[in-house]
């Protein structure tokens, strides 16, 4: 399929036929496509400057917003926000900054984990499948089960962080269950390890809270985010309080440094996107629009719907009839797509700007290609 354009909630291929977007560009595109408010934030931006100076010696007024908007919205423990280019490179920093600030060098991820393809953010995704031909990664990696109790005692005094994705997306989008988070938390508390949340894909509102964290009563040393946050623009950021933060100043001096981080176009449309979901009535609509799914997507052939909000995952019998459902509903003018380590799952991810309508009919399509697969 050749993209010749795409807005709101649809994609258009060069035949100009429309497509209705379950995706969101894997959760990127939080308000849909070429959000007026987004668009005119860049237009806006583009008038006045783009990259002036590298490391933040020049203050740029749309870093500045965005980061300060972040903080009202977040606890008072993490204030302070380092803006990369992308959710990897914000996953780099926040291993980084974890080993800088505990003077220890043992990370903990979790099996079925994934936290971007650099290669730190590598070295912590927990399918070797995908890592084995990079090898030799990043040493003192170690592994614990998510929402397994009996491993936390493997997070000791020799840990820096533990890293956990708040809903495990790759793994099938896994729920943390019975105060797993927390007990996570309190342990890292015990021993003087940090706890590193990755909500690149769940925050930004996609489960129905700004951050998925929030349901959870587990607020993280480090958060990590990305995708939704740039409204199509690529971004990524890594949040903490000042002190921790603070690590990052001297010995090294500009201990993360990037060129490009805050660039001021992309730091304007993220700006203009979370403005628009901390002021509307989107992240409540998030839960509603989640109980809408549910409600029209049942099948024989649709065995659990997994996640929270508007990051859920549907699964079949087989990674057969999967691949089968995310082709053949292309052809209905439907996109989906697959999740990285569960083939049975279809990925419905769609920008958090969907209507009712829209998701039955994405629903009712599904459907329809599940009853042509099951004659």
């Amino acid at each position: 399929m050749e993209i010749s354009h795409a807005k709101g909630n649809y994609i258009y291929d060069t035949s100009n036929r429309a497509y209705l977007d379950f995706v969101a560009g894997v959760s990127a595109c939080s308000l849909g496509h070429r959000h007026p408010k987004v668009v005119n934030a860049i237009k806006t931006q583009l008038d006045k400057y783009l990259h002036v100076m590298v490391y933040g010696e020049y203050v740029q007024e749309p870093a500045v917003e965005l980061t300060k908007l972040l903080a009202q919205n977040l606890p008072k423990s993490l204030s302070s926000t380092y803006l990369t280019n992308s959710g990897t490179e914000a996953i780099e920093g926040a291993l980084k900054l974890a080993r800088r600030a505990t003077g220890r060098s043992q990370i903990i991820s979790a099996h079925k984990s994934y936290h971007g393809n650099t290669m730190g953010a590598m070295s912590v995704m927990g399918y070797e499948e995908r890592k084995q031909a990079f090898r030799p990664l990043i040493p003192d990696i170690n592994f614990i089960h998510f929402n397994a109790f009996e491993d936390l005692e493997k997070i000791s005094s020799k840990t820096a962080a533990v890293i956990l994705e708040t809903i495990q997306g790759g793994a099938g989008f896994i729920l943390p269950e019975q105060h797993y988070l927390k007990k996570v938390q309190q342990r890292c508390h015990e021993v003087g390890a940090l706890l590193i949340l990755d909500e690149i894909q769940p925050g930004i509102g996609r489960t129905g809270k700004l951050f998925g964290f929030e349901h959870y009563d587990s607020v993280p040393d480090i958060l990590v985010t990305g995708k939704g946050l740039g409204g199509g623009m690529p971004i990524g950021a890594f949040t903490a309080s000042d002190t921790l933060m603070s690590n990052l100043k001297e010995h090294p001096k500009l201990g993360h440094i990037t060129t490009f981080g805050g660039h001021p176009i992309i730091a304007a449309a993220a700006l203009a996107t979370l403005k628009e979901i901390t002021t509307s009535n989107i992240i409540e609509g998030t839960l509603l629009k989640e109980n809408i799914i549910r409600e029209h997507l049942v099948h024989p052939l649709i065995h659990e719907i997994r996640g929270k909000g508007l990051m859920l995952a549907a699964l079949t019998p087989s990674s057969d009839i999967t691949t089968r459902v995310i082709l053949e509903a292309q052809k209905e003018g439907l996109i989906l797509f697959w999740l990285l380590f569960e083939p049975k799952a279809i990925r419905i991810t769609p920008p958090l700007t969907i209507t009712e309508a829209e998701l039955i009919k994405g629903c009712e399509i599904i459907k329809t290609v599940l009853d042509k697969i099951q004659s």
